[in-house]
């Protein structure tokens, strides 16, 4: 069965996607289709330009690529479903829950999938890190660090980035989308964030820089910071009952505590015992965490009527997280998820004002 492929966009993502698409077998891509005429991008990958995403989508896609500015991901991943197409759509899912919601209804009510592009799940250290998870016995703590550096340039390059009404957001909404995913991914959701989101350095009016004290369901406790002032390594950390992962950039390590904490915390006779900590070694699957796994994992779901890896439902999280920190910034005061649609909503409308 050829699936036939539509791009709806033109900006700097896009060539990621025609890689990704280029490694699937027995596929068709139909056109491109964005306001800014994407001829010259058609015609590098010899497919059809379009500049009225209704004429691409006349054609009859099976899958739709939606790879425009976020605050329009909700009205072109919508209109795709509507047309039986299913649909993969850039990060951020949208730059708010209440819009996430109404795509992910529409998803069901057309009984199509709609997956998100958090390709960074695919990356051999985080495939390893949720296959140990449960290793980890009861989470105890998380340390998510995420530098994201930018130079002042970088915002010069299009008049949306940074903005509220363009982008929805900053760090928290372009660059930091992964990091939220792979904290819940890797952990879960937590059920309450305190957050602090401000502008540092950066001559925009969104954030540059945010942080977040975490509680997760069961007590466990988190700490976050992500910036594009600050360069370095991406270092997430969980620390359970029974042991601990540490991932620096993209190398791993595993730490089995012997006996588990809470085990030990009752027995030890010594008032400065602890655990034994025993590294083990960890085996790295295969994978690039790059546009074509999440290709060729979308289009396997597409075929044989499965799930995705990053299905919207759970990749939603992601945006809770945000928002909530967003939210909690303006508020003063702890937020808990899922978030307030309709508060989100009230402050979205007052920062885009």
């Amino acid at each position: 069965m050829t699936l036939r492929y539509g791009i709806f966009g033109g900006g700097v993502v896009v060539p990621m996607h025609l890689a990704g698409i280029a490694a699937l077998d027995d596929v068709e891509l139909v056109g491109i289709s964005a306001l800014d005429d994407p001829s010259d991008l058609a015609a590098q990958v010899g497919t059809t330009a379009y500049t009225d995403n209704a004429e691409l989508l006349a054609e009859g896609l099976d899958v739709a690529v939606v790879c425009v500015p976020h605050p329009a991901h909700p009205a072109v991943a919508i209109d795709a479903l509507a047309t039986g197409a299913h649909v993969l759509v850039e990060k951020p899912i949208a730059v708010q829950v209440r819009d996430a919601d109404a795509m992910i209804a529409a998803a069901d009510d057309a009984n199509r999938l709609l997956g998100v592009c958090f390709q960074q799940r695919f990356r051999p250290v985080i495939m390893a890190a949720r296959h140990l998870v449960d290793e980890l016995g009861e989470l105890i703590r998380v340390s998510v660090v995420d530098p994201l550096y930018r130079p002042n340039s970088y915002y010069r390059t299009a008049g949306w980035r940074g903005t509220w009404s363009g982008e929805g957001g900053g760090v928290l909404m372009n660059q930091a989308p992964h990091t939220l995913d792979l904290l819940c991914h890797l952990a879960g959701p937590p059920a309450t964030v305190w957050g602090k989101a401000w502008t540092r350095s950066q001559p925009i009016e969104t954030e540059d820089t945010a942080t977040a004290l975490l509680e997760f369901p069961n007590g466990a406790v988190g700490t976050l910071a992500v910036s594009t002032t600050e360069p370095g390594l991406q270092r997430i950390e969980l620390v359970g009952d029974r042991g601990r992962i540490e991932i620096v950039g993209e190398t791993i390590a595993f730490e089995r505590f012997e006996p588990a904490v809470s085990a030990h915390l009752a027995a030890a006779p010594g008032m400065f015992d602890a655990p034994d900590r025993v590294t083990e070694p960890v085996t790295l699957p295969a994978g690039n965490g790059d546009h074509a796994d999440l290709h060729l994992d979308f289009a396997a779901a597409v075929r044989s009527g499965g799930v995705p890896r990053v299905p919207a439902d759970d990749a939603i999280w992601s945006l809770e997280v945000a928002n909530a920190i967003t939210l909690s910034t303006h508020t003063g005061e702890a937020e808990r998820l899922p978030v307030d649609r309709d508060a989100y909503a009230a402050l979205l409308e007052d920062l885009r004002s």
